[in-house]
């Protein structure tokens, strides 16, 4: 039976990561071009290092101390999903604040995991003042498809930060 919680900056370090399992096959990928989102041919296979996990832990930790989110789901007490939302609103009028992390273990995946977490990083930013949720995300036909199924579009203000940080993501907005 899965858990949900929040995790405390107490717990979060590597160790709690040590049966999460990134690993992500991609083959096609959504990208942007003369204007039109079209699927191309983008096989690689996705993965984190431990430098990746070192950064992961630091960021995640940062987003508890600043007051942002961070919830996790667990299986006998092993993490297998989390997400995270920070803080800050930004984008103006358009109100939003930064998904800034969701992802879900391996062998998890395709267990409804991803909804229960993407619906209370939702609630937690409708909560805290936000219109939207933004978010700069894999562009993954599978990322993608899971985004759009939670109702999330083409985002109207980009982030430029995000844009710089990962020009192949999508920017995707969701209304809360």
């Amino acid at each position: 039976m899965m858990q949900y919680r929040e995790i405390s900056a107490d717990e979060m370090n590597r160790e709690l990561f040590q049966n999460f399992i990134r690993r992500q096959v991609v083959t096609k990928c959504w990208r942007k071009e003369d204007g039109e989102w079209k699927i191309k041919d983008v096989p690689f296979i996705d993965d984190w290092t431990e430098e990746d996990y070192a950064t992961l832990v630091s960021c995640l930790k940062n987003t508890i101390l600043t007051g942002g989110f961070v919830y996790g789901a667990f299986s006998e007490e092993k993490l297998k999903g989390f997400v995270s939302v920070e803080s800050t609103l930004f984008g103006g009028e358009q109100r939003y604040l930064d998904l800034s992390s969701i992802h879900v273990s391996e062998d998890m995946r395709g267990c409804g995991i991803g909804k229960v977490l993407f619906l209370s990083a939702k609630d937690w930013a409708k909560e805290k003042g936000a219109k939207k949720m933004y978010i700069s995300s894999h562009s993954s036909i599978e990322s993608q498809a899971f985004y759009k199924a939670m109702g999330c579009v083409e985002a109207e203000v980009y982030c430029q930060k995000h844009v710089e940080e990962e020009p192949c993501d999508c920017q995707l907005e969701c209304r809360l």
